[in-house]
């Protein structure tokens, strides 16, 4: 079901009309549904109740990385959503929506001490190792802080997942994680340190996945690795098989999020069964962008049509700065207009005011525009806000979450004041 859909001609968010969102706030904005936020987390939420055996046995931990605003957070919370952090800033983010540090899983690559304290200071959930110099300095700020940190292995199987390589963390090549042939002596070494627990092992091959067969193939070799750890002696209590199920931005097909967690369950069920007599294990996820993907869209106006021999532009107040990816990942995004107009339709690419020639939003779209016209880039919710920046010193856009015939502002637009304030003169 969409979200966003056309009424009486024009493009509303809910029940609210886009063209009446840019009157009150101004563009660009992010608009959010609150509707599709609740029902894609839904999703997930009821799989696990479908398929999982035991009422407690799950946990949806949410990519805070791929919308970290803090209303967000705050209704996932609600909605008894857990979290995925990679930094410290993170966490305090879900601290301060009023989200549960027992319920964080601190992954990343590059852990501060500073950063691990404040993890530990929080209790939280558990730690994803991602080498063995981070369990060192874990082992060792812990100690120092008289406690103990839970841990899983964030584990690199080397299975291709078949999407962008910049979102590609499976591989041997990539930065993440500790080899397959490398995790078992560093679970031993793990077992072995005094402020250690060893509670769980991870793994997370990639993003915008659209078939569950590289995930099934890597719960595969997590199960292997699982059977080694039992038979000496080191049990582990939860099974994290990460996130990365895909979004439709153009015409993909991902899988549906029941029919992979059915068959995920069906898997680890008949291991269990057969090895440890139906002794189940914690199964946990971290689901991003398949729950606030499609739950956003940028909001931008246009400002200038330009006409030239070779192509046409649509100038629009919204830039890369506002959303990175088509720049960045040569993202496709949706593109439509807010009123429909019964005239011809141009070809055009969509670009910002930027000075990058990278700076595109949208290539050859076929679109019926006047310059004053509002854009809606969909699927704009993961990655959108969070990746944006002050480039060419612009102020970030506004948030919004609609609920129903509600508007709710939840970030205000930046001003240039706000983007020197932290800077200083240098006195003569």
């Amino acid at each position: 079901m969409s979200y966003f859909s056309y009424k009486n001609g024009v493009l509303h968010a809910e029940n609210v009309a886009l063209s009446a969102i840019s009157q009150q706030f101004g563009s660009p904005t992010y608009v959010y549904s609150k509707a599709a936020l609740v029902a894609n987390f839904s999703a997930y939420a009821d799989a696990c109740k479908q398929h999982s055996r035991e009422p407690d046995g799950t946990l949806i931990c949410y990519s805070v990385k791929s919308n970290s605003n803090l209303a967000v957070l705050q209704l996932l919370s609600q909605l008894g959503s857990g979290f995925d952090i990679v930094s410290g800033g993170e966490l305090l983010r879900v601290i301060a929506a009023g989200g549960d540090p027992a319920k964080v899983i601190f992954s990343g690559v590059g852990k501060s001490r500073e950063e691990m304290r404040l993890a530990l200071s929080h209790d939280i959930l558990c730690f994803n190792v991602e080498s063995i110099p981070e369990l060192h300095r874990l082992n060792e700020v812990a100690g120092a802080m008289g406690k103990r940190a839970a841990i899983s292995l964030r584990v690199n199987p080397n299975v291709d997942a078949k999407t962008h390589p910049y979102i590609s963390t499976g591989l041997k090549e990539n930065k993440f994680g500790v080899a397959y042939e490398d995790a078992l002596s560093c679970y031993r070494t793990a077992a072995a340190l005094p402020h250690i627990d060893v509670a769980g092992i991870d793994c997370h091959i990639g993003s915008q996945l659209l078939d569950d067969a590289p995930m099934l193939e890597a719960l595969d070799k997590l199960i292997e690795l699982i059977d080694q750890l039992a038979s000496e002696g080191i049990d582990l209590h939860h099974l994290d098989i990460g996130g990365g199920i895909g979004i439709t931005y153009d015409d993909e097909k991902p899988v549906a999020i029941g029919d992979y967690l059915g068959r995920l369950f069906a898997r680890i069920d008949a291991w269990r069964q057969q090895k440890y007599q139906g002794v189940p294990i914690k199964v946990m996820f971290e689901p991003g962008r398949s729950i606030v993907g499609n739950a956003g869209i940028l909001l931008t106006e246009v400002q200038y049509l330009k006409h030239s021999e070779a192509k046409n532009f649509a100038v629009v107040d919204a830039a890369m700065n506002d959303l990175m990816r088509p720049a960045m990942y040569q993202a496709w995004h949706g593109v439509q207009t807010v009123a429909q107009r019964d005239t011809a339709a141009q070809v055009y690419d969509v670009v910002g005011p930027v000075c990058e020639s990278g700076d595109w939003l949208a290539r050859s779209r076929s679109l019926a525009i006047e310059a004053g016209d509002l854009l809606a880039l969909m699927s704009a919710g993961a990655y959108g806000m969070t990746m944006a920046s002050n480039y060419n010193t612009r102020g970030r856009a506004a948030e919004v979450m609609v609920d129903g015939a509600q508007v709710h502002l939840i970030r205000q637009r930046e001003n240039p004041a706000d983007l020197f304030a932290l800077e200083s003169l240098i006195s003569p």
